[in-house]
């Protein structure tokens, strides 16, 4: 058998044994070194899930045991399953990880010259490609996939999609901007060279406004929401129109796409070449 069959034969034990994590270690292995991730693009440009890789990451928790990983030498204490330490990692990795705090979970990739500022945290199943700046306080999630030279910045939050395990993660494609504080969780597909500035918040429930297209984006309920390249979205409100919210004024939050990416945008982000 290959190595999907074997997770997806595993997948349906409740009791394992030696050669079992054995396969689950090479499943890991797999997963570390980039072999295999939890969604893949395909020629059209289409992102989809690899069920098979996300019941691998479930594995990992049903067969693990809960161990102290506590270092002798520290105070704080922590206490996880064994089967998902910290990412084994040295100097041949060629990944900058500056000290302060950050954290990256075995069972994710991270490519060449990803820079990590203290304290970020990288969870498993994530794919970071290479190139990419991880800004402090910001959170990759549980197999997120994270294109080359995105700036996630300070505070950005990258959400997790395990469960359903056909449902395909966030993904950030290549040259994104993320600001600051800004928020993308359940499945939100970020395309190539858009820039989401401080504070916007996409889930598959928000509706995305392109004030240059005139086109209203959203979820269908099984399509996820997907910013168009090179959009720039900053936060907007539109107002409630009717009842109890017209009569006090009221506005929902709305994200809004106001331009797409020109000369001065990328001259405003090429700043950011300098830290690397």
């Amino acid at each position: 058998m290959n190595l999907q069959e074997k997770i997806e034969q595993l997948f349906t034990k409740s009791e394992f044994d030696t050669p079992d994590h054995e396969v689950f270690n090479e499943f890991k292995t797999a997963l570390r070194r980039g072999e295999i991730r939890s969604a893949e693009k395909d020629a059209d440009g289409d992102w989809h899930a690899n069920a098979w890789v996300k019941q691998g990451i479930l594995l990992g928790f049903k067969m693990g045991k809960m161990v102290n990983m506590s270092f002798s030498s520290e105070t704080f204490q922590f206490f996880d399953k064994e089967t998902f330490p910290l990412r084994p990692m040295n100097l041949d990795d060629k990944i900058r990880i500056v000290p302060g705090g950050s954290t990256i979970r075995d069972g994710s990739f991270v490519g060449e010259n990803v820079v990590l500022m203290p304290p970020s945290y990288v969870n498993v199943g994530a794919f970071i490609d290479e190139g990419t700046m991880i800004d402090s306080h910001a959170l990759v999630g549980s197999c997120a996939q994270i294109g080359k030279r995105v700036h996630l910045s300070a505070a950005a939050q990258i959400g997790g999609v395990l469960e359903p395990v056909g449902a395909v993660p966030v993904i950030i494609e290549d040259d994104v901007l993320v600001g600051g504080n800004t928020g993308v969780y359940e499945g939100t597909i970020v395309r190539e060279k858009a820039v989401l500035a401080s504070g916007v918040i996409l889930t598959r429930s928000t509706p995305v406004f392109d004030l240059v297209k005139g086109e209203i984006y959203k979820s269908d309920g099984e399509k996820p929401l997907e910013i168009p390249v090179g959009a720039v979205v900053v936060q907007g409100s539109r107002a409630v129109t009717s009842g109890f919210g017209k009569e006090n004024g009221l506005s929902i939050y709305a994200p809004i796409i106001v331009k797409y990416r020109d000369e001065k945008t990328d001259a405003s982000t090429k700043l950011e070449d300098y830290l690397r």
